[in-house]
């Protein structure tokens, strides 16, 4: 845990108050500031168990995240003057726009600027991973929807199509063959952020439960690994003492794949309504695609599990009780919490 480093509250603190100087300034030097802060106080998080594994993610992180904001402020500079306001007085603002966009999306592994997240995040532990993918991606992408919120030009909203579309095919395919539980949590990562993306270029509010979603799902799933010490897939599938962590844990990530009516699937299905009503129907359908694949091997994962299990016919719980009460929370609202907002919005659909 974070506790067992000195001054990890200090970091912390400074992690979270970069995130929130960061979405909370009106020019773009105190928006690079604040993520510069949030990224001093999140490499000490990195490295806590000063494992070789974790100073070579940390290194990683570092030089992908002074790439992104060396093309922040690139950007910034080129489109919205030497005076960092928000008025668009040059005239090469397009050009500073993509190079915002590709700033952001490098910091937050959306694609094609993926390729670093996975290698990162199998080197680092449950709670580097949780903050990586969940609080580390608030500020890159509520500063998205801060100027994709502009009538792009049509050209620019396809290319942002395709590379939401792009995310979510790569999360599906790249998550096919591993092994590593990290790995994989990162390539579903990589296709989350595609709707994400996507739901941005179509309403920001929908983005907003779409993380807001994400963000609870993911704390059930790294907890609940995190009590359960699995790290391999083959762990999963090995004869278990724990079929509750097992199933649970297996529930959460079909929740996290898309599939009705748990949670991650209101999500989804919120997205595909804003889609719909601009007619972006060849996107949504490559979406669909890559939500498709990842549900493949979950619920591969998911049979093979619990083959093993009933073959072996161990079926003990556990008997900590801390561990059984998270992942009891983590798989009452990933299964009920869709069941209550898919009623909920029937409701008022009627």
């Amino acid at each position: 845990m974070f506790s067992s480093l000195p001054f990890s509250l200090s970091f912390f603190s400074i992690m979270m108050f970069g995130t929130i100087f960061s979405i909370s300034s009106s020019h773009w030097l105190g928006i690079w500031a604040g993520l510069e802060i949030n990224l001093i106080g999140f490499l000490p998080l990195l490295v806590y168990q000063k494992s070789m594994s974790e100073s070579e993610s940390a290194v990683k992180y570092f030089i992908i995240q002074a790439m992104g904001s060396s093309f922040l402020m690139f950007g910034s500079l080129m489109s919205y003057s030497l005076f960092f306001t928000w008025e668009m007085m040059m005239d090469y603002w397009v050009l500073g726009l993509i190079l915002i966009s590709v700033g952001l999306m490098t910091k937050m592994g959306i694609f094609p600027f993926h390729f670093w997240l996975p290698s990162v995040m199998a080197g680092l532990p449950w709670m580097s991973c949780l903050m990586l993918a969940t609080w580390q991606k608030i500020a890159p992408l509520f500063l998205m929807v801060t100027f994709l919120d502009m009538n792009l030009t049509y050209w620019l909203f396809v290319i942002f199509c395709i590379f939401s579309a792009g995310s979510s095919i790569m999360g599906g395919i790249g998550g096919m063959n591993q092994t590593q539980l990290r790995a994989l949590i990162a390539y579903s990562s990589i296709g989350h952020l595609g709707w994400m993306l996507f739901a941005i270029l179509h309403s920001s509010w929908a983005m907003k439960i779409y993380l807001s979603v994400y963000i609870t799902i993911s704390i059930c799933i790294f907890l609940s690994l995190l009590y359960s010490n699995m790290n391999l897939m083959k762990n999963m599938t090995a004869p278990m003492n724990n079929v509750l962590s097992m199933s649970s844990t297996l529930i959460m990530f079909l929740s996290l794949g898309g599939l009705p009516p748990m949670l991650g699937f209101i999500s989804k299905w919120i997205v595909i309504t804003v889609g719909t009503k601009d007619m972006s129907w060849i996107f949504l359908l490559l979406l669909v695609c890559g939500s498709l694949m990842s549900l493949f091997y979950y619920l591969s994962l998911f049979f093979s599990s619990f083959l093993v299990t009933f073959k072996n016919k161990k079926m003990m719980f556990n008997k900590y009780f801390k561990m059984n009460l998270v992942i009891i929370i983590g798989l009452f609202l990933n299964i009920f919490g869709g069941l209550f907002l898919f009623s909920e919005n029937f409701l008022f659909s009627i």
